[in-house]
């Protein structure tokens, strides 16, 4: 039976890898302390080479491997930012790597994996699927090396607690994204042997509360789907995250889909850093829940930046539609020659910026003599919506605001 993660580990961890991975700034954010009322410090391990913290433990447990191991190469499942991790350092330390990631891993996480020399298959539809294909690799001699579940995996994303007591002062609460758990095991085990004062929170997306349902033995259904967070989107923790997480973790926070969104689009914003939805997580949580951490002097860790650029255009897009500055309103008029130029005027005069017209004239519910035009429109200020509304009915062009899906 293996023994539990310790700090003794986790500083092996250290001087294993020093030099090989980045020591990522731990700095104080003024504007999002003003903005939540806490004190909060951010831990950018989205400047990682690989831009995520995975790095860390992918090559801890590459050192770790005996001659014969690193000879037959290695086999990982992830949906790409630990992919990345064990393909890069197994190049460096000339170690054959093989990758199976799920078919709906984003494009420039499977393009980066294989220019770092990995060997990527597609398998499955999720990273549990994609896990079935690994015994076949085992069985072939490769050694896995499991995203989360490793204690020397564990041992090297805890690194990032040592730096980030080295670096800042204490810490009233961590907020942590959680998705197998390695990351918070390691950080745990760090946290309570040094400084267990700190209040150690994990957070995790309402598609895949897995950590929340096994900390609170009451396990309930994972939904699952299509998460921003692909990065935590794991249907269970293992054994060895989940044991650590018992002994250390304080609290789990669950945020909705749309704060994630939201906590990327204000990073880029606020920070100008760009983070991928996992990444983002914990001032997800933050904002969230403000209250709890209002006055507390609070770490996040911005654990990765590899995100799509399709995806990340409709986080902020999705984004400036819930702030109300990117509306979609609809039009009824007659359809003949004429309406269109005059509701186009009327937009422009109240300040509305129109990004694209549609006209349906079938099924948007309006009479064989009407049509329905939707505008999509870019405001400065969100109240010029209404007044738009206003102006066009005074003219006429009955019309409404079609609300974003939450």
């Amino acid at each position: 039976m293996q023994m539990g993660l310790t700090i003794e580990a986790v500083r092996l961890a250290a001087e294993r890898i020093e030099g090989a991975v980045v020591r990522t700034p731990f700095v104080h954010s003024q504007t999002l302390s003003q903005l939540t009322g806490a004190e909060v410090w951010l831990k950018f391990e989205n400047l990682q080479f690989t831009a995520s913290f995975k790095e860390r433990g992918a090559l801890n447990r590459l050192l770790q491997l005996s001659s014969d191991e690193r000879a037959r190469g290695v086999v990982a499942v992830s949906a790409g930012n630990h992919a990345q991790g064990v393909a890069y350092h197994g190049r460096r330390l000339g170690i054959p790597v093989t990758v199976v990631m799920p078919n709906g891993t984003p494009r420039t996480k499977i393009t980066r994996t294989e220019g770092f020399g990995a060997n990527v298959v597609l398998k499955g539809a999720n990273f549990a699927e994609a896990s079935l294909a690994v015994p076949n690799f085992v069985d072939a001699g490769l050694t896995f090396l499991s995203p989360f579940n490793d204690l020397g995996v564990m041992a090297g994303q805890g690194t990032i607690a040592l730096e980030m007591i080295e670096q800042g002062p204490v810490l009233d609460a961590m907020i942590v994204p959680v998705g197998g758990g390695g990351l918070i095991g390691g950080i745990g085990t760090v946290l309570a042997a040094a400084v267990p004062q700190t209040e150690l929170i994990g957070v995790e997306s309402e598609f895949y509360p897995s950590m929340a349902s096994a900390l609170a033995e009451a396990p309930f259904a994972i939904p699952g789907g299509t998460s921003v967070a692909e990065g935590i989107a794991v249907a269970w923790p293992g054994d060895l995250t989940l044991a650590a997480a018992r002994a250390t973790v304080a609290d789990m926070i669950i945020v909705r889909e749309s704060a994630i969104e939201d906590a990327v689009a204000l990073l880029l914003q606020i920070e100008k850093t760009l983070c991928e939805g996992a990444g983002a997580a914990g001032l997800a949580a933050l904002m969230a829940q403000p209250e709890r951490f209002r006055g507390r002097r609070v770490g996040l860790i911005l654990c990765g930046g590899n995100i799509d650029t399709r995806v990340l255009i409709a986080v902020l897009q999705r984004h400036l539609a819930r702030a109300g500055q990117l509306v979609r309103l609809r039009v009824i008029a007659l359809d003949n020659a004429g309406p269109l130029g005059g509701i186009a005027t009327i937009i422009a005069e109240n300040g509305g910026n129109i990004l694209d017209v549609n006209h349906d004239r079938v099924f948007a519910g309006a009479t064989a003599r009407a049509v329905c035009i939707d505008f999509s429109l870019e405001l400065t200020d969100p109240a010029q919506a209404l007044v738009i509304v206003a102006a066009l009915a005074q003219h006429g062009f009955p019309a409404e605001l079609i609300d974003l899906a939450r």
